[in-house]
């Protein structure tokens, strides 16, 4: 949980009076642009998208740093690119600790029927894609694989119809979500307008991908 005296702090170094405005789904409204008068209403908005309790510290450690700066932004609104590409990198985390084994296993077992029905030897490269599920895989398979639906993803039980985060889940929506981390990483990490809930889709994702941990 993030210490008491870190918030304090951020609360007393921002000046200005203008509100802190970001885009992010609201009720009824996914193209909302919800206004934040003061830290502390602030600070509860980004902090109710925390991760659930039991889940692996290396995980949740992780994601607080993403929400660290969100709430950073008070200060610099900039620093929430920065928070999105924590974030993303948090989910690629969580996604390699639980799905990779298993995409991993299905694709040998997929190689080695494919393989034997051509009465052959799987190759290197067919071994190398077996053993190497890139982000997008991983995310690909928590709706082919992991049974995720629009309907369970708790920002679109928030906020309501219409909702396209299968598609940027999936692909078929541009920008995916892999190719949001790829610029982030590797493009224009500033400059840019943040993403809307962004934080919060990467919170559910992460939930449900342990929705069975104990």
């Amino acid at each position: 949980m993030l210490p008491t005296n870190y918030l304090d702090s951020i609360a007393a170094a921002r000046e200005g009076p203008e509100p802190l405005c970001v885009p992010w789904p609201m009720p009824g409204n996914p193209a909302s642009f919800p206004s934040f008068e003061t830290f502390a209403a602030w600070r509860e908005f980004v902090l109710q998208f925390s991760l659930h309790p039991t889940l692996p510290l290396i995980v949740s450690a992780k994601f607080e740093r993403a929400q660290k700066l969100y709430i950073l932004a008070w200060i610099d609104f900039d620093l929430i690119k920065a928070g999105e590409l924590i974030a993303l990198t948090t989910l690629e985390l969580a996604l390699t600790d639980r799905y990779a084994g298993k995409e991993t296993e299905r694709r040998r077992k997929l190689l080695t029927k494919k393989a034997g029905e051509e009465n052959r030897k799987i190759s290197k490269g067919e071994k190398r894609w077996a053993e190497n599920s890139s982000f997008a895989d991983l995310l690909k398979y928590m709706v082919d694989h992991d049974d995720l639906t629009e309907d369970l993803i708790p920002m679109n039980q928030r906020c309501g119809p219409p909702s396209k985060a299968l598609g940027i889940i999936t692909g078929d929506t541009k920008p995916s979500l892999w190719g949001i981390r790829n610029d982030l990483a590797h493009g224009a990490p500033f400059g840019e307008f943040p993403w809307a809930g962004l934080l919060e889709l990467v919170r559910d994702l992460i939930n449900y991908a342990y929705r069975d941990w104990a």
